[in-house]
Order: structure tokens, then C-alpha cells, then sequence
């Protein structure tokens, strides 16, 4: 089983990135018919088709989950992931035709090296390279111009990867991938040591919870736009409302890992699709998916 979102059955995952640029997206597709959940907590998101996934709305499933650099530039870049699945014709079904239903969501990379952004010829790309072979822990995708710990600036800042992770308990299987573009420190939860953030000229770390709380008066203002984006997979049975209820629950391993976390600088989003294979306890699945997610944000900090 690969220990990424690939470890549950008809998830394909692609990623085309400019490394020259420093941006890159990333593409989940969900072959069959896969539940979707999210959760925003950040907030400053940037996100596309998140109101359909709120309970009360008609369609409970997506055909991909799409995750850019660029800021709301790359959120049109989606546009190709649809043009990919409508030559497949994949999609909700309408009386025109297929609608593909694909969530995306961004992260804002345009002062890692460049001011430029994906478009939909570099997310097309990404779906032509969508498969199941084990992911890489690598600055790829929308990880590509992903950093963390931006008090002191993008020059003092921590490059960050692109995280997986995954579990297995009896049947139940939960993969996560993670983008972490935070404003915070990544955190080892369990010794509380930093592990990639905001450094001082000499290259050590910071510690940026400890500067906000030291400093009588800050203003920290809007120059420095970040986000942490997840995206969970589960082969667990779960209607909308509970993939929505794990979504939630698993922002707690960004509390458990990201300080300062769910800022007015941050855009945090989480994703669960679900496969709907096997019955599980949601609770459970729940607590497992903070767990896994909590395991994939320490890994991008595993710079190599």
C-alpha cells in the first residue's frame, strides 16, 4: 500500500509544475462515484465550488479536487482539469451534457520567485500525468513554490514539500496529500521543537508564535499571503455531511503542527473524498484522519 492518498483504490494524482517560475498545481481525480467534504478555516481562501459542497447543497460528488499556485489566479487554470474530464466525458450529467464537478482551491507562491501562475494548459498537463504510482516527497505541484514561516519575509522563510501520508486499520483505509504554504512554524507535536519556519540571519529559527506574543504592538497587515491545503482520501462510506464532519475534524492536526495556524493570512482548507467502499464509524475515521494529516505536514518539512 502506498503510504500517500493513492493507497485508496481510484485515485489518480498528477502534478506539472515551472520550476524556473517557482509554481506549480497539483490534480486529484476520483474515478467512480466518490463523495465529497471540505472545511475552510483560514481567512483568506481561495477556493472555487466550495459552496456546493455545504450539506445542503444538490450534487455530493466530485469528479476531481484541484490545487494551484497563484493565488486567485490559479483558480482558472481548473478550467483545464474540465476541459480533461469532459473529452472523457466525465461529469455530473446534465440535459447540455456532462458538468464536471471539480473543488479547487490556491495558494499564494507569487513572491517565492516569480509573480507567475498556472494556467489551464499546465493543469490539462497535470491530468495527462494523473496516475497511482507512489508520490514523491518532493517540491512539486502546487507544492512548488510552497514556503512557511513568513514573519520575517519570503527571503527568511522555510522551503516546504509535498506531504503524504496514510493509515490502515483492519479495512479502513485514509490517505492524505498536504500543501503547506503556512504563515506559521511547522511544529514536531511530539517535542514541540520547530522544524521548518521563520529563521533570523544567522538561519536559526525564530519561533514566531513566541515574537507575536512578545511584541506589544504588531501589525502584521496583508503582504504575506499564505495557506495550508489537504486533501484526504478515504475508502470509508460517507454522505456528504460526514465527509464535511471529517473534514472538520481534521483540522485539528493543523493545530497540532502549524503556530500560528487559522490566521486572517491563511486560507486553510481540507478535502475529504470517499470512496465508499466500507462501513466505518465516522468518529473513527475522523480521529484517523488527523492523525494521517497530522503525519503528512511533518513531512514537508523533510527538506532533501
Amino acid at each position: 500500500m502506498n503510504n500517500d492518498i493513492t493507497a485508496v483504490e481510484g485515485i489518480k494524482v498528477g502534478h506539472a509544475e515551472n520550476q524556473d517560475t517557482g509554481t506549480g498545481c497539483s490534480v486529484i481525480l476520483a474515478e467512480e462515484n466518490f463523495t465529497i467534504g471540505a472545511e475552510v478555516r483560514g481567512g483568506a481562501p481561495g477556493s472555487r465550488e466550495i459552496a456546493l459542497i455545504d450539506s445542503r447543497a444538490a450534487v455530493d460528488q466530485a469528479n476531481a479536487v484541484f490545487l494551484s499556485g497563484g493565488s486567485a489566479y490559479g483558480l482558472d487554470a481548473a478550467g483545464g482539469v474540465m476541459k480533461y474530464l469532459k473529452e472523457k466525458n466525465i461529469g455530473f450529467e446534465t440535459g447540455g451534457g456532462v458538468v464536471p464537478i471539480v473543488p479547487a482551491a490556491v495558494v499564494y507562491d507569487l513572491e517565492y520567485k516569480t509573480n507567475h501562475f498556472p494556467d489551464q494548459k499546465m493543469a490539462y498537463q497535470a491530468c495527462l500525468q494523473a496516475n497511482s504510482s507512489k508520490q514523491k516527497n518532493k517540491s512539486i505541484g502546487a507544492a512548488t513554490g510552497t514556503t512557511c514561516g513568513k514573519i520575517s519575509g519570503i527571503n527568511y522563510a522555510s522551503k516546504t514539500l509535498l506531504g503524504h501520508a496514510s493509515i490502515k486499520i483492519g479495512n479502513l483505509i485514509i490517505g492524505a496529500l498536504a500543501v503547506v504554504n503556512a504563515f506559521g512554524d511547522i511544529k514536531n507535536p511530539d517535542n514541540g521543537q520547530i522544524i521548518a519556519g521563520a529563521k533570523n540571519k544567522n538561519g536559526d529559527f525564530l519561533n514566531t508564535e513566541k515574537v507575536i506574543l512578545e511584541k506589544p504592538k504588531i501589525n502584521l497587515g496583508f503582504l504575506r499571503h499564505n495557506t495550508t491545503l489537504i486533501v484526504i482520501t478515504t475508502n470509508a462510506i460517507l454522505n456528504k455531511s460526514e465527509a464535511n464532519r471529517v473534514s472538520m475534524m481534521a483540522h485539528s492536526a493543523l493545530s497540532r503542527t502549524i503556530y500560528p495556524v487559522h490566521t486572517l493570512l491563511d486560507g486553510d482548507t481540507i478535502f475529504t473524498l470517499a470512496s465508499n467502499k466500507f462501513k466505518a464509524d465516522t468518529n473513527q475515521i475522523g480521529i484517523a484522519a488527523a492523525e494521517v494529516v497530522k503525519r503528512a505536514i511533518i513531512s514537508t518539512a523533510k527538506i532533501k
